[in-house]
């Protein structure tokens, strides 16, 4: 099956081809999903903030330099998007209750490989509160790779990162996420399915 290059699709959408700039949306919307919510931490606000960076993107394509580099510059509008969400939206977030729980890495594997007394939510909490205490360059290749599950080459197209430092990235990520998960007593064999 042949997949379009993004500057294939650019090119078909400033033509006038609407349904390319749909391909492009299905092509990085997991990502820039996870993006969102790795800076506002909310299902509400994260659909927002992803709606609002691929009007943002669609409204500039014109403007877009290297349409090569499509998924970097559409990650650098997601960025940009949800600071000024947050920034507009920051006195409404601090009166609300936050939500009892948050989505997590891979939370099919998470159901099925932990193990234990703790109840299925609890191993999730603490899954998220290690992926919390990576360090940030960690965190949005774990999101992306984990809970969103996406490809090597998809978190490289979209960072800009090359491939090979993604997999080293995830790599020193998975043994630090072991070692956060061990301290708060889950065995490496509790955490098989996610890492």
């Amino acid at each position: 099956m042949h997949r379009d290059k993004d500057a294939d699709l650019v090119f078909r959408c400033l033509a006038g081809d609407t349904d390319a700039f749909g391909g492009l949306v299905q092509r990085y919307q997991a990502a820039v999903y996870a993006t969102a919510y790795y800076y506002a931490g909310r299902y509400g606000a994260a659909e927002d903030i992803t709606q609002e960076s691929f009007w943002a993107a669609y409204r500039s394509l014109p403007h877009l330099k290297d349409p090569e580099r499509f998924g970097g510059w559409v990650k650098e509008i997601t960025t940009r998007t949800a600071a000024n969400w947050l920034r507009r939206n920051l006195p409404r977030l601090r009166h609300e209750t936050p939500l009892p729980h948050r989505r997590t890495i891979s939370m099919e594997d998470a159901r099925q490989g932990l193990t234990g007394s703790l109840t299925r939510q609890e191993q999730l909490e603490q899954v998220q509160r290690a992926v919390d205490a990576l360090p940030e360059r960690y965190r949005l290749p774990v999101m992306l790779r984990y809970m969103q599950e996406l490809s090597y080459e998809e978190i490289s197209r979209f960072t800009g990162e090359p491939q090979e430092e993604i997999r080293g990235i995830l790599q020193r990520a998975g043994a630090q996420l072991r070692s956060l998960l061990a301290e708060q007593g889950l065995k490496k064999e509790d955490v098989r399915g996610i890492l």
